[in-house]
């Protein structure tokens, strides 16, 4: 699969694994809109990487209608019931694997629902059978191990062996297999199926809801069919804020959406000229720094919001915070938990409809837990929050954790919509503002801004860094910049590294026509019709 394309006019996708790709390519050649072709390749992006997502997880869509409304669709899981502090008394943080690290509802499946919705609305008319089918398929049949599915399940081989469940799905007599292993979740297919025929809701409030409750009972999860009943996704405003290149959109809170608008709009006021110059690249680093910053002290439940995040995207703060920022030096910085697993894909079809989606179980594979009835991989998306009763995140029963997710889709003063996004915990904002100031403000073309190295500060998916992290490709002229100026640098061997994300971008041009374009450190890619 190629990781460009461009000049479609019906229809265009890109998505970390191409077997995803193919499926959503395969939907919008039956005639379904960029909304149907999300949803089949949310399904089957879940079987062929579970490593870095799954149903078990949560989902965040922003959907630009053809009318130029934009939507933000929140499909975040609570805390169970059952997540109390108590329960965790004697530990000094929630356990990031387990059972009890499995303590929030997977939300993804709502928010597919509430898709669909709004897909039938717009003249989406595919039904369940068509738009699980790949799905289905590649876990009933298998699917060959893609490269970096085999690496990380040997990561982690040692800490998940005797998680429930992990071992009798991922690993062959108790060992990890080799890239093109023929992966068959034959569990997975069934609870595919089942939803298919029955509806998604039969997910939280049939048969297979049953079944996963029983299983999380069975296992020692602190979630309940009480809370799978209860469980709906929503349609929230999205985030915006407006620089000289357009109007930047992101997912409100629980998100960390606020801080990639705030990386952004801080970049603009700086004023850079030049791209991949010091000033470039340090510039982005102390917007992100800031932007953090701000994310850590203000991003909780929505409904528990100490004041509204609007005000950091107001004109007098981000002027501020600008202001404050050293062009020549190095702010101070004190790395961040943030981390995650975690896959973005984008859809846009000839009707105008652009789709930005990501879907993440947290750490690699989540909490661990592989529900045997239903062959459900959990989340681990709760280690969020805190045992500490002061915190702003502290864990209580019903809450929704912070979430290093983000999806992001930006309309642009020349008539182009874009939607972009990637995996990579703290690095997410900042991959996101690489990404568009390489590709939107410095006209890099898409393909090549994608490729370009990249740098991340504070933790991502797979790492514990609180340095400027590089990867091995830059200039050394830059690095020595980058030092002078008082950055702990750490620059890695590899020239192309999985940890600094699996980004890509669709882009819906004025003249109609599409375009599309995925990471080369990704197993994906783009295509379209």
């Amino acid at each position: 699969m190629d990781l460009h394309t461009a000049g479609h006019r019906r229809g265009v996708v890109c998505a970390p694994h191409s077997a995803a790709a193919e499926a959503g390519r395969a939907i919008l050649a039956e005639g379904g809109n960029a909304i149907e072709a999300m949803v089949a390749m949310a399904a089957s992006i879940a079987v062929v990487y579970p490593h870095m997502n799954g149903i078990g997880g949560d989902g965040f869509w922003l959907v630009r209608e053809p009318s130029g409304r934009v939507r933000a669709l929140m499909a975040a899981g609570r805390a169970g019931e059952h997540a109390r502090l108590e329960l965790y008394r004697g530990y000094d943080a929630i356990p990031s694997r387990g059972p009890l690290a499995a303590l929030t509802v997977p939300g993804a499946i709502s928010g597919w629902m509430l898709a669909l919705e709004a897909a039938k609305a717009l003249g989406g008319a595919l039904p369940l059978p068509v738009l699980l089918g790949h799905a289905i398929r590649q876990a009933g049949e298998g699917t060959p191990m893609a490269r970096s599915l085999a690496d990380l399940t040997a990561a982690v081989a040692g800490e998940l062996k005797l998680v429930p469940g992990f071992a009798q799905t991922f690993l062959v007599d108790g060992k990890a297999p080799d890239a093109g292993h023929l992966l068959r979740q034959g569990a997975l297919a069934a609870t595919l199926e089942q939803l298919a025929h029955t509806g998604l809701a039969d997910f939280y409030r049939g048969d297979v809801g049953r079944e996963i409750a029983a299983d999380l009972e069975r296992v020692g999860s602190p979630v309940t069919r009480v809370d799978l009943e209860r469980t709906k996704a929503t349609v929230a405003e999205p985030l915006s804020t407006t620089i000289d290149a357009g109007t930047l959109y992101n997912t409100p809170p629980p998100t960390q959406g606020l801080a990639s608008l705030m990386i952004l709009a801080l970049f603009e006021r700086l004023g850079v000229k030049q791209a991949e110059s010091f000033e470039h690249v340090h510039g982005l680093i102390e917007a992100a720094k800031r932007a953090l910053r701000v994310r850590d002290r203000a991003i909780s439940d929505p409904d528990r919001l100490q004041q509204p995040v609007e005000r950091f995207l107001a004109d007098a703060f981000l002027n501020a915070e600008a202001a404050a920022i050293d062009g020549r030096r190095a702010g101070a910085w004190l790395a961040s938990p943030g981390q995650g697993d975690t896959v973005w894909m984008g859809a846009a079809d000839g009707s105008g409809l652009v789709v930005s989606y990501i879907q993440s179980l947290y750490w690699e594979f989540g909490s661990g837990v592989v529900l045997p009835r239903t062959g459900v991989l959990m989340q681990n998306r709760g280690t969020s929050f805190s045992l500490d009763r002061r915190a702003l995140n502290a864990l209580e029963p019903g809450r929704l954790p912070p979430h290093t997710l983000n999806p992001a889709l930006a309309v642009l003063r020349d008539g182009r919509v874009m939607a972009y996004g990637t995996m990579g915990g703290d690095a997410q904002p900042q991959i996101q503002a690489a990404l568009f100031t390489r590709h939107v403000l410095y006209r890099q073309p898409l393909d090549q801004a994608l490729d370009r190295p990249r740098w991340f500060i504070g933790r991502t998916w797979g790492s514990a860094h609180g340095s400027v992290v590089l990867e091995g490709r830059f200039d050394g002229n830059l690095i020595d910049q980058l030092i002078s100026a008082g950055h702990e640098v750490d620059v890695m061997a590899a020239p192309y590294a999985g940890s600094m994300g699996h980004a890509g971008a669709v882009i819906l041009h004025p003249n109609g026509t599409l375009e599309g374009a995925h990471d080369p450190r990704a197993d994906g890619g783009a295509t379209g019709i």
